[in-house]
């Protein structure tokens, strides 16, 4: 039995399994064009994207930063290789992981999340993080599931936040492998203070002092001792994250 932990503000997520059998249905039948390539989508896996692209969405498995996750080019990096960054210590997190590479069709998937209102891929993207989730340390010590916020004006124009999307489909993906022990999920704790430039486009350095002192906890006596896992859609320089 699963405990239904709701906090104020915090959406229970509908799972998706009827709408990916009625889509996957529909596609079979009447078919359409693949979002991502336009080709027709004579199959679907409950994303309405033909079967192409879905089998191209990969985790990546190759080598990575022990810390940050950023991805080596060569073969020969090890489990405890760190990159630059990491060697300087100039982030404020313990780990950080990504699902895959921001490349053609995540990268599509995304951008169709966040600006086409494709608000049901958002559930089926974060389920995609429940494995590399269920490694992490911490998941043994109570941790709490936090989306990075957008801020108001900007999720009311929008509608949602994506991160919360994937937020949620990480929890309910979590239910089989944790049984009792799924994390808490909290979208109201961390808020942003004001708006900001996208961070797309900015170097290092001025995606770091665009995102300063732009977070605030505004309940921190319910976070306060607890693990964190921070959910965000795209990790580029850490410079969120960190902040």
């Amino acid at each position: 039995m699963i405990p239904r932990i709701k906090a104020r503000g915090v959406k229970t997520p509908q799972v998706p399994v009827f709408q990916n059998l009625r889509d996957g249905l529909a596609s079979a039948l009447f078919p359409t064009s693949c979002p991502l390539c336009e080709r027709e989508v004579g199959w679907s896996q409950g994303m309405g994207i033909c079967r192409d692209c879905a089998n191209a969405i990969q985790p990546w498995n190759g080598p990575s930063c022990a810390v940050c996750g950023l991805p080596f080019a060569s073969s020969i990096a090890t489990s405890e290789s760190l990159c630059a960054p990491c060697r300087s210590k100039i982030y404020r997190f313990d780990v950080a992981r990504s699902y895959g590479l921001y490349t053609h069709p995540l990268r599509d998937l995304i951008l169709q999340l966040k600006f086409r209102r494709r608000e049901r891929w958002g559930y089926q993207l974060g389920g995609k993080l429940a494995p590399l989730t269920v490694t992490l340390e911490i998941m043994n010590r109570d941790p709490v599931i936090i989306p990075v916020p957008l801020h108001r004006s900007r999720e009311h124009e929008r509608g949602y936040n994506q991160a919360e999307l994937l937020a949620q489909g990480l929890r309910w993906a979590l239910r089989k492998p944790l049984a009792s022990s799924v994390p808490y999920l909290a979208t109201r704790i961390l808020t942003r203070t004001r708006p900001t430039t996208p961070q797309s486009g900015l170097h290092q350095a001025a995606r770091r002092e665009n995102v300063r002192g732009v977070f605030t906890v505004a309940q921190p006596e319910r976070i306060r001792g607890r693990n964190v896992i921070l959910v965000d859609d795209v990790m580029t320089t850490g410079a969120t994250v960190s902040a």
